[in-house]
This record gives C-alpha cells, sequence and structure tokens, in this order.
C-alpha cells in the first residue's frame, strides 16, 4: 500500500468530453459479487474520461473476482486502514478517502454490503467511506446479485434506504447470470455506469480539483 497522499497535477488523456479543464476524483468501491470480475474494464473506461483520477476501495471478498495486477490505480483495502494509523497523529484512511474523492460509485453493490449500509453498518474499510461520506456529494450505487435474492421483499426495502440517504441506483438489468439462472439482478452494463458518471460530472455542480 502507498502511503495516502495528494494526487499529482494534471490526468489521463482520453476521449472529448465537457470537462476537459476540471479534475475530479472518483472512488470505486467494489464488492463481493461476480461482477467485480468487470472492475478492471470499468476502472479502464473511467480513466479515459478527461481530468479524471480514480482509486478503488476493494471488500476482501470481492478479490476473489479479480487480480490486483489488473487495476492500474490504487487499490485500498481493509489491511491498508490498520497499517495507515499507528498513533493520534496519523491519517484516518477511511476519512482521508472520503475528503479525497468528489464522488462515490460502488460497482458492484452485492446483497450482503446492501444491507449493511442501509443498516448503518460500517465493518471495513469501504462501509466506513459510506458511513461517513459527505451526502452533498453524489454516490451512486449499483446492484448485482442473483434473482432470488434481488426478488427477497427485503432487498427492495433496503435500495429504497439508500435512495432516501440520498445516493443515486443504476439499476440492475436482466441476463443470464454466471449462476446459470436468468433474470433481474446483474449489474448494469459498464458503458452504462460510465455514461451515468459521466453525466453527473457534466451537469452536476461539483467542486472540481482544480
Amino acid at each position: 500500500m502507498e502511503a495516502f497522499s495528494s494526487p499529482e497535477p494534471g490526468g489521463p488523456a482520453g476521449r472529448s468530453s465537457s470537462v476537459p479543464q476540471k479534475r475530479y476524483h472518483v472512488l470505486v468501491g467494489v464488492t463481493g459479487s461476480v461482477a467485480a470480475l468487470k472492475l478492471p474494464l470499468l476502472v479502464a473506461e473511467l480513466l479515459k474520461i478527461p481530468g479524471l483520477e480514480v482509486k478503488v476501495v476493494t471488500t476482501e471478498r470481492a478479490k476473489h473476482f479479480y487480480s490486483a495486477q489488473e487495476i492500474p490505480v490504487t487499490l485500498y483495502s481493509d489491511e491498508d486502514e490498520w497499517q495507515l494509523w499507528r498513533g493520534r497523529s496519523d491519517p484516518v484512511l477511511h476519512i482521508e478517502l472520503r475528503r479525497w474523492a468528489d464522488l462515490l460509485l460502488v460497482a458492484p453493490l452485492d446483497a450482503n454490503t446492501l444491507a449493511k449500509l442501509a443498516s448503518g453498518i460500517c465493518d471495513n474499510l469501504l462501509t466506513c467511506v459510506i458511513r461517513a461520506w459527505d451526502r452533498s456529494k453524489p454516490l451512486l450505487f449499483c446492484p448485482a446479485m442473483n434473482t432470488a435474492m434481488w426478488e427477497h421483499p427485503i432487498t427492495a426495502q433496503q435500495v429504497e434506504q439508500l435512495k432516501a440517504f440520498g445516493y443515486t441506483e443504476i439499476p440492475c438489468v436482466v441476463k443470464k447470470l454466471v449462476c446459470g439462472d436468468e433474470g433481474r439482478g446483474a449489474m448494469a452494463e459498464v458503458w452504462t455506469i460510465v455514461e451515468s458518471v459521466k453525466r453527473i460530472l457534466e451537469e452536476g455542480d461539483l467542486p472540481s480539483q482544480g
């Protein structure tokens, strides 16, 4: 893990956008859904947005679905939270990340973490960031789970609770899941997620990093 520090000036090159003169920080949270397989692609597509800097916070279970070597940005996990803090004057990682980010994107958001967020549980780095999140900044979440889990009555209640907090849902879609079932519950397509981020950056009244 690298020590937490402010980003260097400049941003990755990419396709044209209406926000080329501004720099934004997007924090991606990834949880233990099989849709975490798409994390490398999601990060790569986000980095094509001019002026965007990306960092990733992963849960431990999400690590099962991707290789850290495929992620070309700083990747934080629970271990980093405890390694960074040694004494009273040291930074607290989940607070530093909360301050750094202009937008938080949780993709995928699995059923377990959905339940935690709806209940206010914060027992890992990602859920601590979200519990401390500045709700004047956008938080987007992309549910992803088996169709039977999606159709459980408590899921709709929990999604509505997150929306009541002011978070924005990027709805899941219908497709054949990795488990073999077919139905609603798959994470939105990467291009849909990236376009949602771009739209908020282009249309939203967000303070930029420069």
